[in-house]
């Protein structure tokens, strides 16, 4: 897998995981059962696993922000696995604010790499498996949980037929054992369905553009740079360091009069158009402001 196999890998999961290419390194969710409680980050990992305690004390040990101090105070919360932490308002306002700031992407990036992707890779080498769009299902099954359950249970791969056919196996495998969780994961069989609708179309080397769970990846949106002269506009979106431009300035102006007119996309722009994709009708899906939003927007 190369670098930029990777990048969409890593991109797959998470829009399985916020809805995002990029992830949404603010992102806090409490799921009704559960059993990982309170969520947070670009891949959610959890408070009921323990990691969301070291993912915050890397930060903390790094970060000399006001808000990193005042997550040190609730660190033996999240060592304790705390779980009042799941309805703690003011808790969860500092996460998000935390995943705003660049030491807080840079702690999750590492922390996601050295314990979920990097271990994938490991275990599907492992495996034998060797096909990029392989390899992220084995990485989506270490996000999201799954492999050492159903790994072992799996045949011989050269008892299928291949790799190929030993992953196709293995998400229908995993599909039904999603199915056969308590709520919330049944809900969360899509994933596989995605991964299926990917093998279908022969995707195995991940070639962009790919359409993933009604999001559609592509090298621009993975870089989130601006295009050449003559390419489509660039979609913006909240990311470190914050998007800059005559573009940015465009659509603050069409946000109304509570927007701010810098020419800086950050936080604050990124609430408002939120705001405007969910009030829009019929509502807007979209990761940040790409075709659909710049329509309604009259841009």
């Amino acid at each position: 897998m190369d670098d930029l196999q990777k990048s969409i890998a890593q991109a797959i999961v998470n829009v399985f995981e916020t809805g995002r290419i990029l992830g949404d390194y603010s992102a806090v969710t409490v799921l009704k059962g559960d059993t990982g409680h309170l969520s947070y980050g670009r891949s959610q990992t959890t408070l009921g696993s323990g990691n969301l305690y070291k993912l915050l004390l890397s930060y903390c040990q790094k970060s000399t922000s006001n808000v990193a101090g005042q997550l040190q105070n609730s660190l033996p919360r999240f060592l304790q696995k705390d779980f009042s932490l799941d309805t703690d308002i003011g808790v969860k306002n500092l996460l998000k604010q935390a995943g705003a700031e660049p030491m807080m992407r840079a702690a999750q990036d590492q922390f996601f790499n050295e314990n979920f992707f990097a271990p994938a890779l490991r275990a599907a080498d492992a495996a034998g498996i060797t096909q990029p769009l392989g390899q992220t299902v084995i990485y989506d099954s270490h996000i999201q949980g799954g492999w050492g359950v159903l790994q072992p249970q799996m045949p011989a791969l050269n008892t299928v037929g291949g790799e190929k056919a030993w992953i196709a196996k293995y998400v229908d495998k995993r599909k039904a054992w999603l199915q056969s969780l308590k709520s919330p994961l049944p809900g969360t069989a899509y994933r596989m369905d995605s991964f299926q609708t990917l093998m279908d179309d022969q995707r195995w080397n991940l070639a962009l553009p790919l359409t993933v769970h009604g999001v559609t990846i592509t090298a621009e949106a993975l870089s989130g740079g601006t295009p050449a002269a003559g390419s489509p506009p660039r979609t913006l979106r909240l990311m470190s360091p914050y998007l800059r431009g005559d573009d940015v300035k465009q659509v603050q102006a069409k946000l109304g009069p509570d927007s701010s007119s810098d020419g800086v996309y950050g936080p604050f722009t990124d609430v408002l158009v939120k705001r405007f994709q969910a009030q829009h009708v019929p509502a807007i899906v979209e990761d940040g402001v790409g075709p659909q939003t710049r329509a309604a927007l009259g841009l």
